[in-house]
């Protein structure tokens, strides 16, 4: 992969900007189910991702996962620079989702470069808005939808990531992604199937009444 092509601004860099953050990106392999960047532990420069899928999440005294965002094909993470953004401590925990290639890029030279280039600044402001976007919309699903909207919300979206209508994960899996335990999510999903919405085998979720299932959202 050349980070060139999935850089979005960087026909928009200056040669010896380019060469910089060239120089300063190392290409990382990682397998589904690795911790990239845990928390406030460290500062693992900021995340440009080539292939593959990644979750944001943030972890609950009582150790409830709940996911935040995702990352996909040229998504960038700035989070796991906080070190780089002093006025703001967001406790992530960054996990690869797939099997995935990316860029980790150095936090200080990134810092460098938006210093001294106002296009590295407000493609960075504009990543930094997203994101937050992404909070705020979390934040109003949890308070204002009920569980039930919410679960069918996630197994629309996932069929639609996968591009099919059954969907490999678990109870527990969702769980994680929705903040919720895992004995709630089954005891909804108990119920779709008893409307006839969803086949459950272990392991598995089969949307079976796709329409159904979007009368709920």
């Amino acid at each position: 992969m050349n980070l060139s092509a999935y850089f979005s601004i960087w026909n928009k860099l200056t040669a010896s900007q380019q060469q910089l953050l060239q120089q300063n990106a190392t290409p990382r392999s990682v397998k589904k189910g690795t911790i990239i960047h845990n928390g406030s532990v460290d500062c693992t420069g900021l995340l440009l991702i080539g292939s593959g899928q990644l979750r944001a999440y943030i972890l609950s005294d009582e150790g409830r996962e709940i996911t935040i965002y995702r990352l996909f094909e040229r998504d960038m993470c700035l989070f796991s620079a906080y070190c780089m953004m002093n006025s703001i401590q967001f406790e992530i925990t960054i996990e690869a989702e797939k099997d995935s290639e990316l860029w980790v890029i150095s936090a200080d030279i990134y810092k460098k470069l938006m210093a001294e280039s106002a296009t590295v600044s407000n493609y960075t402001n504009e990543v930094m808005a997203t994101r937050f976007s992404d909070v705020m919309w979390l934040m109003e699903q949890v308070l204002w939808k009920s569980f039930d909207k919410r679960l069918a919300e996630f197994l629309l979206h996932e069929s639609e990531l996968e591009d099919n209508p059954v969907l490999k994960t678990t109870h527990e899996a969702i769980g994680n992604h929705l903040g919720n335990p895992r004995e709630v999510v089954t005891r909804m999903l108990r119920y779709f199937q008893n409307e006839g919405i969803v086949h459950l085998t272990r392991g598995t979720i089969e949307i079976t009444d796709i329409n159904k299932l979007k009368s709920l959202i």
